[in-house]
């Protein structure tokens, strides 16, 4: 089996025989092909399969309402008091509704709310706990007539029906819809915004000896199969965003390697999310011990991801983030 990783580029100048990357602002004449079990080689596009071309080439449709042939960003709220990043700082309903607020007048595209930290070794939290974090803040941002798309980040299905009834249209998971044996009718039921995610295990124990085949194509596969599920569930592929789950199960090299190998992800034919904001990873070879430190390195590693046409960025730091995109599209 053959995997086709589509070498994108951004400059203003380009073959006449190159294909736009989903519809956005990167361009790529050429692929790599990559093999488990052979060495990789560059071929021109025209070698790539029709049916993978198709995906790698296809405009996506908006997410959330919101246009990906332009970058997204959304916005981290954490309402919890243990998040590695900002536990603590936005936890109880009038810290955060005043955070949530702030973030939208930021620039926020999209609001995501979490009431469970999933960083390493975090501890889980009842559902009616974490219920009881984030469903007044939609409550309270509905109601205040925020147009905002608002985003849950849970694992759980009963939280995520509480705040989709309440009025938020993204379900972000961070298992893809394996955690919780009633998500995926969940997701069929209501049809939202679904964002699937990879990480191999409970954060509990996930950074306990990470080991991948190869961490680019385990990935991917399981992005894949996770997409076929959903879609086989009749789940429409439209509604579904892609999320190679950086720092969750990986070392720095595996989370290196999927950021260098990014695009690959644009074959699957659904937007690219990309969440890097702050982790352990750019602390470490950044050398910034803490997390609010890390926006520098944040934003280095989102732009290395805009080059490859990821289309939203998951980030605590908005207003920098969107600065940044500025200059970077200004350059373009």
């Amino acid at each position: 089996m053959y995997y086709y990783r589509p070498l994108a580029q951004t400059d203003a100048v380009r073959p006449d025989t190159a294909h736009v990357l989903a519809d956005g602002w990167a361009w790529f004449s050429h692929a790599e092909r990559i093999s488990r079990n052979e060495k990789s080689v560059i071929i021109p596009a025209c070698e790539i399969p029709s049916d993978t071309l198709e995906n790698l080439t296809s405009a996506r449709a908006p997410v959330c309402g919101l246009e990906v042939a332009s970058p997204k960003i959304m916005a981290v709220l954490n309402v919890t008091p243990d998040s590695f990043s900002d536990g603590g700082q936005h936890y109880g309903f009038a810290r955060a509704v005043e955070q949530a607020n702030l973030l939208i007048s930021q620039g926020a595209d999209l609001l995501d709310i979490g009431g469970e930290s999933t960083r390493p070794g975090a501890d889980f939290v009842e559902i009616d706990v974490e219920i009881a974090r984030t469903k007044p803040v939609i409550d309270a941002l509905k109601t205040a007539q925020v147009k905002t798309p608002l985003s849950i980040d849970t694992r759980k299905a009963g939280v995520a029906r509480a705040a989709l009834n309440a009025g938020a249209v993204m379900f972000n998971d961070v298992t893809a819809l394996r955690y919780d044996a009633q998500s995926l009718p969940l997701v069929v039921e209501k049809q939202p915004f679904v964002c699937l995610m990879h990480s191999p295990s409970d954060p509990k124990i996930m950074q306990n000896n990470p080991v991948y085949e190869n961490v680019l194509l385990d990935v991917y596969d399981h992005l894949c199969d996770q997409v076929a599920v959903c879609v086989n569930a009749g789940i429409a592929k439209e509604r579904i965003v892609l999320d190679p789950g950086i720092g969750f199960g990986k070392t720095i090299d595996h989370n290196l390697q999927l950021i260098r190998g990014v695009s690959l992800f644009h074959g699957i034919g659904c937007p690219v999310l990309l969440g890097v904001s702050r982790k352990r990873f750019i602390g470490e070879i950044g050398l910034a011990q803490k997390p609010a430190d890390r926006v520098a390195g944040s934003i280095a590693i989102a732009l290395e991801g805009l080059r490859q046409g990821v289309q939203v960025l998951r980030v605590h730091d908005v207003w920098q983030t969107k600065q940044a995109v500025r200059l970077w599209q200004a350059a373009l």
